[in-house]
């Protein structure tokens, strides 16, 4: 543990500059006189490190000194392999960087190190999008993850669902979001999302623009999600699902159904399950055929009822 927390402090102060003692303790998660100790034993051990004191003091690192990665263990060797997705490093125009990455730090790894890690990258493969959606074409997707880290505003032409679909936009990019296989960039005014593959024009302008201090493009993200979610599934139907049905359900609806499912004599469930609209969850059910049985509302039960009887009535010829 503390062989990993030294390391910690060595690439910190490699990757960052100078950071006091409460900094360190602060990313460490310890106390500062923890840090103090481990300085300390930096120090015994030859480690160019030196503090000042003062306002503006702190710790920093020698200039030049650098520390090979041979306090990697195996987990974290391992690890850093299957977080390469060739994929969208691809999609990025980060492709030969990304080889290049694992390719050093393949070499700084020792012996041992580097045959897990080889073992991993050929055990695993990460495969981002869905079983049923074609690939996207985001051919804007460099233009836009430039523009980012770049911090430059962007004038698009961009398609979206309702009247009038192709609009104008300008957008101050905040972020770049991998969801499903599908990108998405967050940006101002807002902000909003934008799903990538839908710009249609794009044009680099001359402005510079700012995320703002308190933006956290994963907290945004998981917020905007809930939100999503919160206004998709705005109603509610009781069923009756047997083993088979209960099984297949996903999601927002396996979640429901745990909730709130009670077990009834026949081996079936009785349970209250989020749905986005009438025509959704008509067709929804319907897939689930003799497996499930709508209770409430009457007005989805009465469609599946209808439905039913016009199948029935087209297979009697």
């Amino acid at each position: 543990m503390k062989s990993s927390r030294l390391l910690s402090i060595l690439l910190l102060l490699q990757t960052r500059g100078r950071m006091t003692a409460a900094e360190l303790a602060a990313e460490l998660e310890v106390s500062p006189r923890t840090v103090y100790r481990d300085v300390e034993s930096l120090h015994t051990a030859g480690v160019p490190l030196y503090g000042d004191a003062g306002h503006r003091g702190g710790y920093q690192l020698l200039a030049g000194y650098r520390t090979r990665l041979t306090g990697l263990n195996a987990g974290e060797a391992e690890a850093l392999f299957l977080s390469g997705a060739p994929g969208p490093a691809a999609e990025l125009g980060l492709g030969p960087a990304l080889a290049a990455a694992q390719l050093k730090l393949r070499a700084a790894l020792p012996a041992g190190l580097r045959e897990q890690a080889d073992r991993m990258r050929t055990r695993f493969h990460l495969d981002a999008p869905g079983w049923y959606a074609a690939d996207a074409e985001v051919p804007f997707l460099p233009q836009v993850a430039d523009a980012v880290w770049n911090g430059r505003v962007l004038d698009v032409r961009y398609r979206r669902w309702k009247e009038p679909t192709d609009v104008d936009r300008r957008l101050e990019p905040y972020g770049l979001v991998l969801k499903a296989g599908r990108w998405y960039t967050v940006a101002g005014p807002g902000p909003r999302t934008y799903r990538v593959d839908q710009i249609l024009r794009l044009t680099v302008g001359a402005e510079r623009c700012e995320v703002p201090a308190d933006f956290d493009l994963a907290d945004h993200w998981r917020r905007s999600q809930e939100d999503f979610h919160a206004r998709l599934h705005h109603g509610e139907a009781v069923v009756r699902l047997s083993p088979r049905a209960a099984a297949r359900l996903t999601g927002s609806a396996a979640r429901a159904l745990e909730a709130t499912g009670r077990a009834e004599p026949d081996g079936w469930t009785r349970a209250t399950l989020p749905t986005e609209s009438l025509d959704q969850a008509h067709a929804f059910f319907l897939s689930l055929g003799a497996e499930a049985q709508v209770l409430d509302p009457p007005e989805l039960r009465d469609r599946i009822a209808a439905t039913a009887r016009a199948l029935a009535a087209a297979y009697q010829h």
